[in-house]
Order: C-alpha cells, then structure tokens, then sequence
C-alpha cells in the first residue's frame, strides 16, 4: 500500500510504502529525486530517465519526494551524479555525517516523521534555494519550448542546459518529455480520453502519446494505467 502527504518543506511530499506482493514495481520519471528509508538504511534516489523496475524488496519503506531541482542542494551532490541511480547515504556523505543522520531516523516515531525532520533540518542548512531550477521547471510546465525558455529566463542555452543537469540529472529537452508524461498521465488518470489528453498536453497526435508513454514508462498507456 502506497501512502503520501505534503511535507512541511515546500514543495516535497513524504510517502510510505508497504508492498503487499513478491513482484516487481515500477517508479515512472517524474524528474524528482527522493531520500529513501528502508530496513534502516538512507538511500538516495536519482533523477529517472526511464521507468525504475524495482525487485519487490520486502519490508515497508517511506521518502521524501523533493520537487524537481532543489535535492541536490540539500544533498550536496550534483543530480547528474545520480541519474538513474540508487545510492546508500554513505557513499554520498562522509561516513560520521551519514550515521548521524541514519541515527536520526531512526530513533524518530517512524521513519517517515524521521525523513521530514532531517529533510527540514538540510534545508535549514542549505540556505535560501536557487530559484532559478523552479523558473525553468514552471516555463516547461507551461510547454515552452526550451529555447523560448532560456530566452525568458535570460540565459544561454549552454548555461541552461548546464545548469539543468546539476539541478535535475539531464538537459532541459528530457525535463520537458519528463514533466509532460506526468501531465498527460494525471490527465488520463482523470478520465480523459488518450486522444483529448494528447491534445491537451502538446503531444502531435494520439501515438505520438503512445510513443513517448511507452518510451519513457516501458508500457503503453492502456497497460499503465490499468496498473
């Protein structure tokens, strides 16, 4: 069973999951990165490229979902180091930081409340964020082309593309395919015919839709979303 809510730190969600089956998951790309707690351990999930299959790891796990560009400041690593990565805490962070805060976690009522609080106490540390990654993830969203988007926000697309993947795990062009699958998908979740969702999100046509779900996901939307 899959459980989330907003976190206190804007913009994340905190999420629990326990599975109920041996079989194989799959986490689609939504251009997040997630500080994961499982069977006492502190992971890191990257920025996907394409669908994560996991193996039905046993036990429940919880995580912290940043919004899109603002986990590799609060983790200290850059998000094109984990593109489509798992990776423990401690090969991220000395091995003392990294016990510490494991500590933390679990020593909270639950890892959940323990992964908000280290989540808020990193921020707290951190500063005040770059507002540059969240200008270029709201013209995206907006389906702007990407060269429109560096001449709004008034840089080079050298230096967008640069500063996309060290905010994100890639160029600004897989960013826009990533946040426009999410559009469509929760378009679709809704009820939204396929061909009024291809519409609606800027894809060409209704395969052109099907091409890019089944490329990004590993499935077509029909098989998706069924699951």
């Amino acid at each position: 069973m899959y459980v989330e809510w907003g976190a206190r730190l804007v913009g994340a969600v905190v999420w629990t999951h326990s599975p109920t089956g041996g079989g194989p998951g799959r986490v689609l790309p939504d251009g997040c990165m997630d500080l994961l707690w499982h069977d006492g351990r502190l992971l890191v999930a990257g920025p996907d490229t394409r669908a994560h299959v996991t193996q039905g790891a046993q036990g429940p796990w919880a995580g912290v979902r940043f919004y899109p560009g603002t986990a590799p400041a609060l983790l200290g690593v850059p998000a094109a180091e984990l593109r489509d990565r798992r990776v423990a805490l401690t090969d991220l962070w000395p091995a003392a930081r990294a016990r510490r805060l494991t500590a933390r976690v679990n020593a909270a009522p639950d890892p959940a409340t323990g992964l908000e609080e280290a989540a808020l106490s990193q921020a707290a540390d951190s500063g005040p964020p770059d507002p540059l990654p969240a200008r270029i993830v709201a013209a995206l969203e907006a389906g702007r082309p990407v060269s429109a988007t560096a001449d709004a926000l008034g840089v080079g697309a050298r230096t967008l593309h640069r500063r996309s993947l060290a905010a994100f795990g890639y160029g600004p062009k897989t960013l826009a395919r990533v946040l426009r699958l999410q559009r469509a998908l929760a378009l679709a979740r809704d009820g939204t015919p396929l061909a009024e969702t291809a519409a609606l999100t800027g894809y060409a046509d209704q395969a052109h839709l099907t091409r890019e779900v089944r490329d990004l996901t590993g499935l077509p939307p029909g098989e998706l979303l069924r699951g």
